[in-house]
């Protein structure tokens, strides 16, 4: 293994390969670290979980499937299905690794990553230390759950860790938080046959969102709306959790507006994930809501030269936790690399054309208007 490269990428996940797929095409001399195997969260998405954004190949008529992470590729087309599973889209992923032959380890586990006095980076690894002009953090959300959102949240079972929903036991549950994980559980144990109450700080399902990281998606909502037995689903909205805890033989939920609620089961917690830069906040200044702060080119404002891509990404009030959102931004980290190494950039003219390059991030929050 050599211990020198321009750019390290952390993560073999979406991001990952997919920034991958595009600094090779620069020519540009990087390795991509996974301390598991190629897109090892979504082996561990639960097995009924499904893509909310669907897949369609379309490519011919100059759009891109709105899962996919490089131009000119399609999960609908490899794997002939439009909700791809979690395992279906490791596969793609795979796929594209072997395609493009990307210099991906696996069983890498980065310790730590400190910056050098001259610039560079040492990267602290299972298999002893790299160095690196730049460093692009791609490890994702997925393993990195909050688990702990409010007091007593420990005697929960977050959604991530679920392995299957037949797992679940019990027939009156409750599910901690309204947003996609917390539907979509509520869905799958609906359709179970269980009775399920989600409490929720906000209204999801209420809310009229053109853009689905701040209200449920269609593929959601549809589910929910189309429930066998609708009435074996309470949602309780506008509901602030403030704690667990075991009393009388069941467990207590409490509310910020005095309410409680209480169930002889763990209480599932849907409160979404802290994410992997925690593993590095040293190189990283964070704002109120806890996102970490990047510039215009997504590079840590606290520390030049790392480079953050994946669902993490914040700008502003600007989300991007779907694909189809922070794949656009690969090509603004390549070229703030390909600038300062002097690299061939002709790719990023043909991301521009396949809508692969946002920059101008003004037109992020507009509505749709019917």
């Amino acid at each position: 293994m050599k211990k020198q490269y321009d750019v390290i990428i952390v993560g073999a996940g979406a991001s990952g390969i997919g920034l991958g797929i595009l600094l090779k095409a620069m020519h540009c001399e990087f390795c991509i670290l996974e301390k598991e195997r190629i897109g090892a969260s979504f082996f561990n998405w639960p097995d009924d979980m499904r893509f909310i954004t669907p897949s369609f190949p379309c490519q011919g008529f100059g759009q891109t499937d709105l899962n996919a992470v490089a131009p000119k590729t399609s999960p609908a087309y490899t794997l002939n299905v439009e909700h791809p599973s979690g395992v279906d889209y490791a596969e793609y992923l795979e796929l594209l690794h072997r395609h493009f032959n990307l210099p991906v380890m696996t069983g890498i586990e980065v310790k730590t990553v400190n910056k050098l006095e001259n610039g560079g980076f040492t990267i602290e690894t299972s298999s002893g230390t790299l160095q690196s002009s730049f460093v692009i953090w791609a490890a994702g959300q997925f393993h990195y759950p909050n688990l702990q959102p409010f007091p007593g949240a420990e005697l929960g079972i977050h959604s991530s860790l679920v392995d299957s929903w037949d797992a679940i036991q019990g027939d009156d549950l409750m599910i901690i938080g309204g947003f996609e994980s917390g539907m979509n559980a509520a869905y799958q144990l609906c359709k179970r046959g269980k009775q399920v109450t989600v409490i929720a700080k906000t209204s999801t399902w209420e809310m009229e969102e053109s853009d689905p990281s701040r209200s449920l998606s269609p593929y959601t909502f549809s589910l929910i709306e189309n429930l066998p037995e609708p009435e074996l689903l309470h949602l309780v909205g506008h509901a602030q959790v403030t704690g667990i805890k075991w009393s009388s033989e069941k467990y207590q939920i409490m509310t910020e507006g005095g309410a409680h609620f209480s169930t002889r089961y763990r209480p599932i917690i849907a409160t979404g994930f802290t994410g992997s830069t925690q593993l590095i906040q040293h190189l990283f200044s964070y704002g109120e809501h806890g996102e970490p702060l990047v510039d215009a080119y997504d590079e840590s404002i606290k520390t030049p030269g790392l480079f953050l891509a994946g669902p993490e990404l914040r700008h502003d009030d600007h989300i991007f936790c779907f694909i189809y959102k922070f794949r656009q931004r690969y090509p603004i980290i390549a070229e703030a690399i390909g600038e300062a190494l002097n690299l061939d950039m002709s790719i990023i003219e043909e991301y521009r054309k396949q809508n692969f390059y946002l920059d101008d991030l003004s037109s992020c929050g507009e509505r749709c208007q019917c």
